[in-house]
């Protein structure tokens, strides 16, 4: 657990709320590089960030595992860049899975996607029944797909994102997410270092709670700039000067612009070697430049001031090369394919058809994940390869590795967290052993600091972090009932809650912010004791509200159930000897809510209640009862004549009947007047008024619903105080 800097944290002293907790789950690139998928929670939100594939597996096999989710649950996914490892899944995701929600990446990184992946399902070297997807889901993914400018912030459902520069890649972002004034910034893949055309990571001005950081270069560090540009055209150059082929693996989109004006700028300054071709070879080469030529506006000023020239991108040395069939391949020259890591396509290609020759070269000039043939042949002695077709071939071509895989190294990684100074840092994107030596390292550097306290993570896939944090609410206050408040006022009105943002407001001005309310239900539950039989039950309530009376289907525990106007439910527990009313709250529900209420708490002082209690009478004693009074079937109707309620009324003498009369219209009703000289009872119902003549028990009203309502009442107790029909 962690409480994080700035808030209050939710200490063992204090009461922690589920509320207030934040979880972090790597469901790929936790202790691994590949497939970078996390999934953040907070506040009843679900955040995924990035949804890539390993370069190393195949199939299923190279997903995050994202079955660890519901994938419906997931209200919004971020995408750092275009590169295969942070991307890759988005089509499988969105058309494969039940995800519902939002998906947001940069302009410069929605361009390229799609022409990556398209790339990526042309090249795989893997069966139909291995694919995750194909054209067709790529193309219903990117109508799904939204962008955002950098340094825009969008409030998504009480998320607010805010991309910032992140270098690595054009396009590449690095988010800011806030939820309930919790700030956790996730870096995706970025470069505080910058090149020939792109800028540095920007450091973004808020103080993150959480930064989630790749640690990809663990605590190497790399070669100054120069240097690295140095070594990579001196190695070129010695390969083809002897008369040898040069390869250089790289991603169709990325590394490879910047390796290419840098090869360019080479050739430029050297006439002799202008005779030797360059290619690039990608099908994708076009297509992909037009989108490095239409964000030039993102770029370093270097790119800005040489456009006042000419275009950066429209090389004068360099050739494409879209199929490998149109190549001529009789002599030496140098050729950048893809993919990168040559687990097929192009690089693999070449490759397998170079590596024999001793003249020849090749150059990994980028970052390697384990399981594929760059990472092979950089890291062991490889004498012998294994082609595509099967057939084993050696390996005596010079291998050289000069990295320009735009992450951050250890010192720069260490600086740009130290001065973010977030209180907890995770780290993903990194091998096991380089991830924990940056942790060690970090951890030791940041304990001779006072003024930075710090705990960092380095967390496995599938492994879950959880963090507290309880912020401060507060409200601001609106509208012109709260102009000019003094400090120490007491302000009252009506507090609006908006994502996670509070506003009180008063009463008179709700009308202004109406279109920012939800309307909510409110289900009631009413529970009371009801020792007698579901007949009795239903008999009662009959005779109260007649036709609006249902059974309905029992519960699954087989408890029988009736609703009143299909307004009010009311399900009887024999085994407890109660029944329980529910309906959602409204003022016309509540009202007949009321009505049933007063109608079973009255069974309970009935006459026949009482004399069925007094003798003891057992539930099936009771429905028989029940029967015996309604002369088989339950009647509602109202009686044309007044005989048969006189009749009930000698039972008991007629003050007494009277009394109890209104004391039952009261309770029903809410307003029964005796007029003792009219021998009258007069029921008031808002504007209407039934009049009870006594002692016939006629009933008169100019509104036939009180009037019918009254009549029930007063045929309840002739049943009541002659149950036995006598």
């Amino acid at each position: 657990m962690a409480a994080a800097g700035g808030k209050r944290p939710a200490e063992s002293d204090l009461q922690s709320s589920p509320d207030d907790l934040l979880t972090f789950q790597p469901l790929g690139a936790g202790q691994e590089v590949g497939r970078s998928c996390h999934i953040m929670k907070f506040k009843g939100k679900t955040i995924m960030l990035d949804c890539g594939i390993h370069p190393g597996m195949n199939g299923m096999e190279s997903l995050p595992y994202t079955d660890l989710v519901e994938a419906d649950k997931i209200d919004l996914v971020l995408i750092t860049h275009f590169h295969i490892d942070h991307c890759g899944a988005i089509p499988w995701f969105l058309e494969k899975t039940t995800f519902n929600g939002r998906v947001i990446m940069t302009q410069p990184t929605m361009a390229i996607f799609r022409w990556l992946l398209h790339d990526y399902i042309k090249v795989s070297n893997i069966g139909a029944d291995q694919q995750l997807y194909d054209e067709r889901d790529l193309e219903k993914s990117r109508d799904r797909i939204e962008s955002i400018n950098f340094h825009e912030t969008k409030d998504i459902g009480g998320i607010k994102v805010t991309p910032y520069h992140a270098g690595h890649v054009l396009g590449a972002a690095m988010f800011m997410i806030e939820i309930a004034g919790v700030k956790v910034l996730y870096t995706g893949d970025y470069s505080r270092e910058e090149d020939r055309h792109l800028m540095q990571a920007e450091i973004p001005r808020e103080k993150p709670d959480i930064v989630i950081t790749e640690s990809t270069y663990g605590i190497h560090r790399h070669e100054p700039r120069e240097a690295r540009e140095a070594r990579f055209t001196g190695t070129v150059s010695d390969i083809v000067q002897r008369g040898g082929r040069c390869l250089i693996p790289v991603f169709s989109v990325g590394r490879a612009q910047e390796l290419l004006l840098i090869l360019d700028d080479f050739w430029q300054q050297d006439p002799e070697l202008q005779r030797i071709p360059i290619y690039y070879a990608s099908a994708l080469a076009r297509r992909c430049m037009m989108s490095y030529q239409l964000f030039t506006n993102m770029m370093n000023s270097r790119i800005q001031e040489q456009m006042k020239v000419s275009h950066p991108f429209e090389f004068k040395h360099i050739r494409e090369l879209r199929k490998l069939s149109d190549f001529d391949d009789s002599g030496p020259s140098v050729v950048l394919a893809s993919p990168g890591m040559m687990q097929s396509g192009a690089s693999r290609e070449l490759f397998e058809s170079w590596c024999s020759d001793r003249k020849n070269g090749v150059i990994i000039a980028g970052y390697s994940v384990e399981g594929t043939l760059a990472k092979e042949i950089t890291t062991q002695a490889t004498e012998k390869i294994k082609t595509m077709g099967g057939q084993t071939v050696p390996v005596n071509l010079t291998i050289e590795s000069v990295s320009f895989a735009a992450h951050v190294d250890y010192e720069q990684n260490r600086d740009f967290l130290r001065k973010l100074a977030a209180p907890n840092v995770i780290l993903v994107h990194g091998e096991a052993n380089e991830m924990s030596r940056f942790k060690t390292n970090f951890e030791r550097f940041c304990e001779n600091d006072q003024d930075y306290n710090v705990k960092v993570y380095n967390p496995s896939n599938t492994e879950v972090l959880d963090f507290y944090f309880r912020g401060e609410k507060v409200a601001k206050v609106l509208g012109t009932a709260f102009a000019n408040p003094r400090t120490g006022t007491k302000v009252s009105g009506l507090l609006l809650k908006k994502s996670f943002n509070y506003h009180i407001v008063a009463p008179t001005e709700l009308s202004e912010y109406k279109e920012d309310l939800t309307i909510s239900t409110v289900n009631q539950r009413q529970k009371v004791a009801f020792p007698y039989s579901f007949a009795f039950l239903q008999h009662f309530l009959l005779l109260m509200h007649g036709d609006a009376v249902k059974v309905e289907k029992p519960t699954q525990h087989n408890e029988p159930v009736l609703t009143v106007m299909g307004k009010v439910t009311v399900t009887l527990h024999d085994d407890e000897h109660a029944a329980t009313l529910e309906w959602v709250a409204t003022a016309e529900n509540d009202m007949w809510a009321d009505s049933v209420l007063a109608t079973i708490l009255h069974i309970e002082d009935s006459p026949a209640t009482i004399k069925i209690s007094q003798g003891h009478c057992h539930a099936e004693k009771t429905t028989e009862l029940v029967k015996e009074e309604s002369a088989g079937d339950v009647d509602t109707t109202v009686p044309d004549t007044a005989d048969s309620l006189l009749k009930a009324a000698n039972a008991i003498s007629e003050e007494q009947f009277t009394k109890l009369l209104r004391e039952h219209l009261h309770k029903t009703f809410g307003n029964c007047a005796l007029n003792d000289s009219a021998h009258t009872l007069t029921v008031t119902v808002d504007a209407a008024t039934a009049t009870v003549t006594l002692p016939r028990i006629e009933v008169t009203s100019t509104d036939a619903k009180l009037r019918n309502a009254v009549r029930r009442a007063a045929m309840l107790y002739h049943v009541t105080l002659h149950p036995d029909g006598k």
